[in-house]
C-alpha cells in the first residue's frame, strides 16, 4: 500500500489485522530454508558481526528486536511482535516522500544454539511477492555472521513500473540492515565493542 503520509499507529494495526488470515502471495512458502525458487530476484548477503559467545548473544536479542529494520527509512511494526511463527508484522518504509505499509507473516523460526532467525513471507497487503530470512549464527571458530536471503517480484504496479528504483532499495535494505545489525551488537555490551 503506497501512501502520501505515514500512517497512525492506529491505521497499521487495524491494516495488520486485515492481513493477519490472508494466505501468502507466492507458492514457495519456506524456501529459502532450501533455496529460492526460479523465477524471483534473490538477494543474499553476509558479514561478520565479530567473534565470540557476547557477540552471539547480542546479535539474537538485536534479531529478537526487529534491529535490523532500524534504518531511518523502514521500520518493523509494531516493534514489539514476538518472533514466532504465525505472527504478522508491518514494514513501513519512505522513500522519494511516498509511504510504502507492506504486511509480512513470520512462516519459520530458528532457534539453535549458535543459530537464530526466521523467515517471513509476504501477505497480499505488500507490494511485493516473496520471502525474506534474517539469520545470525556462531561458526565453530567463535565467528558470528549476519545473513540475510531474500527472493522476491514486484505484485503492485507501480512496484513493477519502478522495477529498477525497487531492485536498488532492496541492495540498500540489505547494506543498511547489516549496518544496522552491526550498531546493535556494539551497542550490547562494552565487551562486544572491544572485539
Amino acid at each position: 500500500m503506497f501512501l502520501l503520509r505515514r500512517p497512525s499507529a492506529a491505521a497499521i494495526q487495524a491494516f495488520v489485522a486485515r492481513e493477519a488470515e490472508l494466505p501468502f502471495t507466492y507458492e514457495a512458502v519456506g524456501a529459502t530454508d532450501n533455496s529460492p525458487p526460479a523465477g524471483f530476484d534473490v538477494d543474499h548477503r553476509r558479514a561478520s558481526l565479530g567473534s565470540g559467545k557476547a557477540v552471539f548473544v547480542a546479535a539474537r536479542k538485536a534479531l529478537r528486536s526487529w534491529k535490523q529494520f532500524d534504518l531511518g527509512w523502514v521500520d518493523a511494526l509494531p516493534e514489539d511482535v514476538p518472533i514466532a511463527e504465525g505472527n504478522v508484522v508491518a514494514v513501513l518504509a519512505k522513500t522519494l516522500g511516498i509511504w510504502s505499509l507492506n504486511t509480512a507473516r513470520i512462516i519459520y523460526v530458528i532457534d539453535e544454539p549458535r543459530r537464530f532467525g526466521f523467515a517471513y513471507g509476504t501477505l497480499p497487503g505488500h507490494v511485493e511477492a516473496g520471502e525474506e530470512r534474517f539469520l545470525v549464527e556462531q561458526e565453530d571458530d567463535g565467528d558470528v555472521w549476519y545473513d540475510i536471503l531474500a527472493f522476491s517480484r514486484p505484485r503492485h504496479r507501480l512496484a513493477r513500473l519502478g522495477y529498477p528504483w525497487v531492485r536498488r532499495l532492496q541492495r540498500r535494505f540489505g547494506r543498511d540492515s547489516l549496518a544496522a545489525m552491526r550498531r546493535a551488537v556494539a551497542e550490547a555490551s562494552p565487551d562486544v565493542r572491544k572485539q
